[in-house]
């Protein structure tokens, strides 16, 4: 399948490369000729212009920063540009409303589309082992999911437009609220005399158990590999936890809801971002809750 790649930045550019594995045909565009560079080693045919890229394509994959350029790409450059009939997926994590206004675009352009964003991370990116949650008609669902497929290993339909957004935002929510539980109960079991490995032992069989003590522990030397133990660097940028919380606060707005916990974990690290931390992993919250 010809499929056109938008936006190779740490996510994207693993995503299209596993596209190129899977036996596709890549042609990926980037802002950053650096970027391209990457894409063309990979495989991928790097291209001039989003217009260029999306010539010919069967299908259109997008990895972009914020809704704003999402909606600028699409109307601007993709819609009417791309082949009639071309799939549309938008892997961005956005909110909920420009992307089902997007997607709204897009079918009354005669196009298919769904919202794809993911979970896993930059290592899960190149891997090809992230979970896609995905918005979407039932008949778009089915054309992405073998796409999707060669760039994760879970790939589950959220429901209409918009929804693959609402859930990604609803779960990184908790995962920021997770995370600092996590780090407020490994400083407080020090303090508290307990070795942290014994804590963790413990913690992690027991009813405290969660995805960022087992998988991401915020300790370096304690449980799997993880960016503690190179000095909070790579993994999950500080910048890009409270980007998505703020969408969730916004969406949770809109719904009526008032999630008191995640406002709280967004006031902590909006300040740690302040504070000089905003490219480092989230994790390396810990060093201020103890």
């Amino acid at each position: 399948m010809q499929i056109a790649f938008i936006g190779l930045g740490n996510m994207g550019g693993g995503m299209a490369a596993n596209l190129v594995k899977a036996g596709h045909s890549v042609r990926a565009f980037d802002l950053s000729a650096e970027a391209l560079a990457r894409a063309a080693e990979s495989g991928c045919m790097p291209c001039k212009t989003v217009a260029e890229a999306v010539e010919g394509a069967e299908a259109v994959v997008s990895m972009l920063p914020n809704g704003a350029i999402v909606s600028d790409v699409y109307s601007n450059d993709v819609l009417g540009k791309a082949p009639a009939g071309a799939l549309l997926l938008d892997c961005s994590t956005i909110d909920v409303a420009t992307a089902r206004k997007v997607a709204g675009a897009a079918r009354q352009a005669g196009y298919a589309m769904v919202d794809a964003p993911v979970s896993g991370g930059i290592a899960a990116a190149s891997a090809g082992t992230l979970t896609f949650m995905v918005g979407g008609s039932k008949d778009a669902f089915a054309r992405a999911e073998p796409i999707l497929a060669a760039m994760g290993k879970t790939v589950i339909h959220a429901g209409d437009s918009g929804a693959g957004q609402a859930a990604k935002l609803c779960n990184n929510m908790l995962l920021g609220i997770h995370m600092i539980g996590t780090c407020e109960a490994f400083a407080m079991a020090q303090k508290l005399g307990l070795d942290p490995q014994t804590f963790y032992d413990i913690s992690s069989v027991s009813s405290g158990q969660n995805w960022s003590m087992t998988s991401y522990c915020p300790l370096p030397g304690v449980g799997p590999q993880s960016p503690a133990d190179n000095k909070y660097e790579g993994g999950f940028a500080t910048a890009l936890m409270l980007k998505d919380l703020t969408l969730a606060l916004a969406a949770a707005e809109e719904a009526g809801v008032d999630p008191a916990m995640g406002k709280r974990a967004r006031e902590l690290y909006e300040a740690f971002a302040q504070a000089g931390n905003a490219g480092r992993d989230f994790s390396a919250i810990i060093e201020t809750l103890g």
